[in-house]
């Protein structure tokens, strides 16, 4: 059952379970402790053997991790996704509208919704994108939207991943590892799949190919190389798409399209999943002492002659005080109200918003804009005095680096732990393809659970696992 005012998602706010959870707690309460405890190292041991990991930066050895795996899964209704989905599609087609914008005409700042310094001054505005027009008008071709539940029919949009969002291998494997521990709940339980993920990924990238390709596009995926921490996605999903995973040093410009290394010579490649940030894409277009990318690549994108996913530039999208004018934003180009909500957002670069979070650190989540997985941010409630006072300074020396947020009452999903099951805070981040013939989302996504009891903070980076996410067909 759930304690307190926070929101259980098997329990709601007391003892009632709730619907999506009923078959499977009738399966929970037949089955014997000692056997999960075994299946729970079984899936370890799974993971350990498909190479399931991620490097840990920052460490003196760099470290390889697994990631913990919970075998109790996150289950959504039917209905509930549906809000969800038509919520996400919302917020992924506004984006792209404000990042054509942004890089072409900049109606949002002529009509006085957003400050033109929002855009000018920040860092993450790639300016060689202005008057560019991606092949399809797509700027987003994969999103992942962080979404938080805090009661029964209350989600939040925590952060917008338009740049590289990682994480999906895992979905894919976690219900892998589930199918291959239980089949008897996926015969008893009506799950909706995604296990064509990488089916609709490369469809998604090939429909999004320019028109200088031909009928069957050439897709390749674009890896920095094996000592990122995402190596094993990068080397996954080009394995399940079946198409060539490549580093920069395989590339090369030739006769104005750019073409990958092959035992037959140098082929053209239509379609570029990159998984290199825009300041190593490119050396003779941006950071000239790059290694990882393409020489000339951005000339040939410019011309029409590639399709990079996702497209340079979109990285603004993903800037957390754009974020806070993410209603505006949605409204703006849908004329539609947001179907999903903000978490409130103070700005710390505008003086008053500044005064009231030095005022009230202790019960604020503080966030730097260009942050992401969980580093460089405060949790007042769980901070220490000292840290209070390390960050008021980092706040007032540099306020335009910051936002916050209120502390949420994050919901709860049951983990599986020696001592029975135990309430850990999840967040949810369904992944999102957008090509010129529509929009998909795979129903269910990644949840990421905080395996620490109280901890809010769900990031592999900080300790957290994952688990399951399954949607309920009707």
């Amino acid at each position: 059952m759930t304690t307190g005012d926070t929101y259980d998602e098997m329990w709601g706010r007391g003892d009632d379970l709730r619907p999506p959870y009923e078959g499977y707690k009738h399966w929970l309460d037949g089955e014997d402790a000692k056997r999960l405890r075994a299946k729970r190292r079984e899936a370890d041991e799974l993971f350990r053997l498909t190479g399931i990991t991620f490097n840990v930066y920052g460490r003196a050895d760099a470290e390889e991790r697994l990631i913990p795996f919970d075998i109790i899964p996150r289950i959504i209704s039917s209905r509930e996704w549906r809000k969800l989905s038509r919520g996400i599609e919302q917020r992924v087609r506004a984006i792209n509208a404000f990042l054509h914008d942004i890089y072409h005409r900049q109606e949002i700042i002529r009509a006085g919704r957003l400050p033109k310094e929002m855009i000018t001054q920040n860092e993450a505005f790639e300016p060689k994108m202005i008057g560019v027009t991606p092949p399809g008008g797509i700027y987003t071709h994969i999103s992942g939207i962080d979404l938080v539940r805090t009661g029964d029919d209350q989600f939040y949009v925590l952060e917008d991943n338009a740049r590289t969002p990682s994480g999906v291998s895992y979905m894919l494997e976690n219900r892998e590892t589930m199918l291959h521990m239980f089949p008897e709940l996926f015969l008893n339980n009506r799950v909706m799949p995604v296990q064509g993920y990488p089916r609709d990924l490369h469809a998604s990238l090939a429909a999004s190919a320019p028109d200088i390709s031909g009928a069957k596009p050439t897709v390749a995926v674009l890896t920095p190389g094996i000592f990122n921490s995402a190596y094993y996605e990068h080397a996954f999903l080009a394995d399940q798409m079946g198409v060539e995973l490549v580093e920069g040093h395989d590339l090369r410009v030739v006769d104005g399209r750019v073409a990958m290394r092959t035992t037959q010579g140098y082929q053209p490649i239509d379609v570029l999943y990159r998984r290199v940030d825009d300041a190593f894409l490119d050396p003779l277009n941006f950071n000239p002492d790059s290694q990882l990318g393409v020489p000339g690549i951005m000339d040939v994108y410019r011309a029409g002659g590639i399709t990079i996913a996702n497209a340079p530039g979109t990285g603004i999208a993903d800037d957390k005080a754009i974020y806070s004018y993410m209603p505006e934003i949605v409204e703006f180009y849908t004329g539609e109200r947001p179907l999903l909500e903000n978490v409130p957002t103070y700005r710390c670069s505008e003086k008053d918003a500044l005064a009231y979070v030095l005022d009230n650190l202790s019960e604020l989540v503080v966030k730097e804009v260009h942050g992401s997985g969980g580093y460089g941010m405060l949790i007042g409630p769980t901070a220490s005095k000292k840290e209070l006072s390390e960050f008021r300074k980092k706040l007032t020396a540099r306020p335009g680096n910051y936002i916050a947020q209120p502390t949420l009452s994050l919901s709860t999903v049951p983990i599986f732990t020696n001592a029975g099951l135990a309430p850990r805070h999840v967040d949810l981040r369904p992944f999102v393809l957008y090509s010129p013939k529509g929009v998909r989302i795979t129903p269910g996504g990644l949840t990421r659970v905080a395996l620490k009891k109280g901890s809010l903070v769900v990031n592999s980076s900080q300790g957290g696992g994952t688990k399951d996410t399954w949607v309920l067909d009707d």
